[in-house]
């Protein structure tokens, strides 16, 4: 199995998503786009470089003049500016230069900070996406999104930075633990939700095929995820209009992820998120009560939350107040006009939100 998909902008190809069952064809693609000669730091985490590091060592090593990794503590808790220090001072260490080369080899936190790395050094320096979890697979390798938390504040610091080639491997999917691989599925129901009701029906058909990691399924369904992303990302590159779509469940899932102290996973949250997003869509009459705990539920069988307790809502609603994507002090925030179709509003207030997090948050009888 072997496809591609090309990422354009303004009509011109900027950089390819190859979706492989192997990491065969890297050293040759990467020969194509002209990296010969090169200082390559392949960026990790200390989860997946014992697994991958050293066989893409090998297969990149002929192409180098030099090559090393970096690997840093895996864990949302180490996206943060200690972690970019550590990795620019191992980059001047190693003398690369603008002709050098980022290969960001993990999950979406490596591939944010790795990302974000390449993006400032030297004023800017190529980087690669090697994704190996789901959620980073069908969703944030892809856009060129890159950045870091700061203080009490998600992925505030960042930077714009299209990679030069995503290359996906979907057999790493078969070394992720299984709440890893159930967080990467609400990334992938997000897409169904926002923009594609007929692909929101198949993900519904293949459930236990996805349960079983069936290969063809899963090859199947990054690759739709991808395609989703890629025609979100050519309209709206930066993030000024449609783009935000992709952000279903991000603002009280952040909220969420940063008061758990990130004891939960990003999926989980966003699932958590959409299932609140979900409930106030449904108080505004956009969808109907059948259609809010029909998506609610669709959550269980792939083992994400539809509930939460042990949080504070009063807290939870002070946090979505300092997500980033606020605009003039009010929060863009995704709602559902029914399954496949979202939309932005700016509107919401403070008690709309505060009873989606009321929705959410399970509190026993006697409480």
């Amino acid at each position: 199995m072997s496809k591609l998909i090309t990422v354009n902008m303004n009509r011109k190809p900027i950089y390819d998503i190859m979706i492989e069952s192997d990491f065969a064809a890297l050293p040759e693609k990467m020969k194509s786009l002209g990296y010969e000669k090169i200082k390559i730091a392949i960026v990790s985490d200390t989860l997946v470089a014992p697994i991958y590091a050293e066989q893409i060592s090998e297969l990149l090593r002929p192409l180098c003049s030099d090559i090393f990794v970096h690997a840093f503590p895996a864990g949302e808790s180490h996206k943060n500016m200690d972690t970019v220090q550590e990795i620019l001072k191992d980059f001047v260490e190693h003398h690369m230069n603008r002709h050098d080369l980022v290969v960001a080899l993990g999950g979406g936190v490596v591939g944010d900070v790795a990302g974000f790395c390449a993006s400032v050094y030297m004023r800017g320096i190529d980087v690669i996406q090697i994704p190996t979890t789901l959620l980073a697979q069908v969703d944030s390798s892809i856009g060129g999104k890159t950045g870091v938390d700061f203080l009490a504040y998600k992925n505030m610091v960042g930077a714009f930075k299209m990679p030069k080639l995503v290359y996906i491997n979907t057999k790493t999917l078969d070394t992720l633990d299984e709440r890893q691989y159930y967080a990467g599925m609400a990334e992938v129901l997000k897409y169904g939700l926002i923009m594609d009701a007929s692909f929101y029906e198949w993900i519904i058909s293949k459930m236990y095929e996805i349960h079983d990691k069936d290969a063809a399924t899963i090859e199947e369904m990054v690759e739709h995820c991808c395609i989703c992303k890629q025609r979100i990302v050519e309209r709206d590159p930066l993030e000024n209009g449609d783009r935000a779509l992709l952000n279903l469940g991000h603002t009280i899932g952040h909220a969420i992820e940063k008061s758990k102290d990130f004891t939960l996973l990003h999926g989980e949250c966003v699932a958590l998120g959409i299932v609140a997003a979900a409930y106030i869509s449904w108080k505004r009459e956009k969808l109907s009560k059948d259609e809010y705990y029909e998506i609610r539920d669709m959550f269980v069988p792939f083992n994400l939350p539809i509930s939460i307790d042990d949080i504070d809502d009063e807290e939870i609603l002070r946090l979505t107040k300092s997500d980033k994507k606020a605009d003039g002090g009010q929060i863009r925030f995704i709602l559902l006009k029914k399954v496949g179709k979202a939309f932005i509003d700016k509107t919401l207030t403070d008690e709309e939100i505060l009873n989606g997090i009321k929705e959410i948050h399970f509190v026993e009888d006697g409480e």
